[in-house]
């Protein structure tokens, strides 16, 4: 069968692909379209390693002139990605913490400030940090599943997502919707995420992929500096919010973090996580 990404009736450019191990990605040079997918299994956990594959990744991604677009996915069924990694925040160092958290703030500010038509293809669940990600791309297509949920949970564990997770979420559904989503801790199934606006699309699971391949050439039909304006517009208050308090993010995280109270309930939450599997 022909490559997701290959229009009908061309051939199939030269594929370039590169591997790390958390991350693989292709490019086909005749459409400029990339596939990024996360292969860390069992639940591809945005730990530092991960965090770090992906911003590289990115960046090799963005300074290579035959890379417009870049659909996001994941290798791992059933999910998209599980959020941060919480063996990161428990019984670190402070060292540890902060090379963490600059990791987490570097994804995001390459994601979502990234000059690329980036498209999610949320093949699986999609619970806090992997809902960041999805929240920060142009368009999200999600697997028309209803076991597969979506959203910023992290009320749910006792800890607070971030003003700039917020501001992402803000902008994509609006105030009254994230505010009670963020507040509840919601994982919002599939249909409800649609409803709610969180993901753009439902498709059936083995249309993902071509539906998210014929939305990449919707969106790159149009001349990148244009669109690429627009979305610098759109987005650079909140991008430069989180720049111009970074080392403010990044002690607010350690201090809380480091809570005992907090420690706490991740170190309950990871039993709980042991016990299930």
């Amino acid at each position: 069968p022909p490559s997701p990404l290959q229009p009908p009736g061309r051939p199939l450019g030269p594929c370039r692909s590169f591997s790390n191990n958390k991350i693989q990605v292709e490019l086909d040079e005749s459409s400029g379209v990339a596939m990024m997918k996360f292969k860390s299994p069992p639940v591809n956990s945005l730990s530092l390693e991960f965090l770090t594959e992906f911003s590289i990744s990115l960046e090799k991604l963005e300074n290579n002139r035959a890379c417009r677009g870049v659909i996001i996915t994941s290798a791992v069924p059933k999910i998209f990605s599980s959020g941060l990694d919480i063996t990161e925040m428990c019984g670190k160092s402070i060292e540890h913490y902060t090379e963490f958290w600059r990791a987490v703030q570097e994804m995001w500010l390459r994601l979502y400030g990234s000059g690329m038509v980036t498209v999610a293809a949320v093949n699986g669940s999609s619970p806090a940090g992997g809902c960041l990600m999805a929240l920060s791309c142009d368009y999200r297509i999600m697997a028309e599943n209803p076991k597969f949920s979506i959203g910023l949970n992290e009320a749910q564990l006792g800890i607070v997502a971030p003003f700039w997770f917020k501001d992402t979420f803000v902008n994509v559904v609006g105030h009254r919707t994230a505010e009670r989503s963020l507040q509840l801790g919601s994982l919002h199934p599939a249909p409800e995420a649609h409803r709610l606006g969180l993901v753009d699309e439902l498709v059936p699971e083995e249309k993902l992929m071509e539906k998210a391949a014929a939305v990449m050439a919707q969106w790159l039909a149009l001349p990148d500096h244009a669109r690429q304006l627009t979305k610098t517009m759109m987005r650079k208050a909140v991008l430069d919010r989180l720049v111009a308090h970074r080392e403010e993010d990044i002690k607010n995280f350690i201090s809380f973090v480091s809570k005992e109270s907090i420690q706490k309930s991740l170190r309950m939450y990871m039993e709980m996580l042991k016990k299930r599997k």
